[in-house]
């Protein structure tokens, strides 16, 4: 009988799961020599960009862990992780989930004032915060200490760390946030089993292209990271973490590091349509992966048409121009994407496709009373699979709130189709009811625009219902070169079709700094429907 190799060994692994891959991986036999992690910072004198090894990483994992020990961390002690470093980020969860700690990661865009009530909300015994991060929260009541720097921790003596902390399934590992559309975060809690459940399924499965060499456009705050770390080491892949996400922070670091695949949210691939993609040398990739929101067609289009991939054909393995994009739909609460589609340079399938469920998870479009609606018809996303988060920390009224029948409501609406694919047409609370049984769609109405208007390369639809009256107010941002002055109402109003371009109000030039976001670029619709309401008052 064939013996399983590492991937297939680890996925078969009942002791391994969120918290423990390094040990694990370790403890399979995995060569010490082998690719650990890259950061774009220096980590403990050890220079940026230079690949830590498996085993350097276990060793400054291991300082960490003997440093917070030292400080009186123990098992299931919430921990506050603010800074702005990936490496940070990245080597405070694996050290913390070493001891069983319950590290909360925590975006470093966040205002101060947000921050330090986050943290009073999360009654731990401590914040670790780099220097920047530290002096921002000097002056708030945050009810526990800072415990120093993620630097200061890198200190401790590897030797002195205590025995790896033996998770339970159900032990908490990872408390992770929210984007915050509408002020503090929701606090998000993953368990051992839970967050790598999706990864295990990959792990029984062959390895996908594009997964040998990664760059991480990912916020390394985000569950979304520590997922990617943990497949990275159980594929024994090497990987980049980036610590900004910007377009022109990507581009370099593709052309500089060579990944075969890039890992992102949409809002990256939205800054990469701004630039000439001919310009930049992007031939190693093969491979770009989104989730959080699904992507738009122009953006991933504009992506496919780089790189190569390959393809089986009778003649065997060929290699194709153009890359792949899989796209899908995800969130923190989720503990991955829950659906899947590829995209080539020849496929055509978009209008928010987000393709069908991966394997361990199942789904269901419901109406109000969580019943499930014909197919076709647009209702609610609910979702159900071992993926799943916990629950909202210190929030069980939030947590049952978005629990229903058994489904956890996303907040997305959504349709599926005959085959089994899903479409997602837009947030719940950035829809609009506009009456006679109709619902006006800001995602699709995007959609809509960037497909037929190719001098722009990103919009964002409000569409205010106030007074028994609907109107959309579009806010374009053009690409380089293309005129201000220009009046694209007509344009913009044919895109949306008839029953949404009645409703037209103004269509506006924009700069992508005049869009409000939240910390990771997701666009506060919510605050701009108050901006627009506060002006008709007016």
């Amino acid at each position: 009988m064939r013996k399983p190799g590492l991937r297939g060994r680890l996925a078969a692994d009942t002791e391994l799961g969120a918290g423990n891959m390094l040990a694990r991986v370790l403890a399979h036999g995995a060569d010490p020599d082998g690719p650990g992690l890259t950061f774009d910072t220096a980590v403990d004198g050890h220079p940026a960009q230079a690949p830590l090894t498996l085993g350097q990483l276990d060793e400054r994992v291991a300082a960490r862990a003997a440093w917070l020990h030292e400080q009186g961390v123990r098992p299931r002690d919430p921990v506050a992780v603010w800074a702005t470093a990936a490496a940070d980020m990245v080597l405070s969860f694996l050290a913390l989930a070493r001891l069983g700690a319950i590290p909360a990661l925590m975006n470093g865009k966040l205002r101060p004032e947000i921050a330090a009530e986050y943290i009073r909300r999360l009654r731990g015994v401590g914040v670790l915060a780099d220097d920047a991060h530290t002096a921002l929260l000097a002056g708030h009541e945050l009810g526990v200490p800072v415990l120093g720097t993620p630097a200061r921790a890198g200190t401790g003596d590897p030797a002195a760390a205590p025995p790896h902390y033996r998770h339970h399934p159900d032990d908490p590992i990872v408390i992770t946030h929210t984007s915050g559309t509408t002020g503090v975060p929701k606090a998000v809690l993953h368990s051992h089993a839970s967050l790598f459940a999706a990864t295990r399924h990959l792990l029984s499965m062959p390895q996908a292209q594009g997964t040998s060499r990664i760059l991480n456009a990912l916020p390394a705050p985000h569950t979304a990271t520590v997922l990617m770390v943990n497949q990275a080491l159980g594929n024994r892949a090497e990987m980049f973490l980036l610590s900004e996400q910007g377009g022109e922070r990507v581009l370099d670091a593709i052309q500089r590091w060579r990944p075969d695949g890039v890992f992102g949210f949409s809002v990256t691939w939205a800054e990469l349509a701004r630039f000439d993609l001919s310009a930049y040398d992007l031939d190693s990739v093969r491979l770009w992966f989104n989730t959080g929101d699904c992507s738009h067609e122009p953006h991933i289009r504009r992506l496919v048409a780089v790189g190569w991939h390959d393809t089986v054909t009778r003649d065997g393995v060929a290699r194709v121009p153009g890359s792949l994009f899989i796209d899908g739909l995800g969130s923190s609460e989720m503990g991955h994407s829950m659906f899947h589609i590829t995209h080539r340079a020849d496929t055509d399938r978009y209008g928010r496709c987000i393709g069908r469920p991966y394997q361990f998870t199942k789904v269901a479009v419901l109406d109000a009373d969580g019943e499930p609606v014909p197919v076709g018809e647009v209702g609610f996303l609910g979702v159900d699979s071992p993926s799943l988060f916990r629950g909202y920390w210190n929030d069980s009224a939030t947590t049952y709130r978005f629990r229903q029948r058994g489904w956890y409501l996303t907040g997305d609406l959504v349709r599926a189709d005959a085959e089994g694919r899903y479409y997602h047409l837009d947030r719940a609370v950035d829809s609009v009811d506009a009456g006679d049984g109709r619902r006006f769609f800001t995602a699709l109405a995007e959609e809509r625009i960037l497909a037929t208007c190719p001098d722009v390369t990103d919009c964002t639809v409000v569409i205010v219902a106030e007074g028994g009256r609907v109107v959309t107010d579009v806010l374009l941002e053009l690409a380089a070169g293309a005129d201000e002055a220009e009046d694209r109402t007509e344009r913009v109003r044919a895109a949306l079709g008839a029953d949404v371009g009645a409703t037209l109000r103004r269509v506006v030039p924009v700069r992508s700094d005049d869009i409000p976001v939240t910390v990771t670029g997701k666009v506060r619709k919510v605050a701009l429907r108050e901006r627009y309401l506060t002006e008709a008052a007016s």
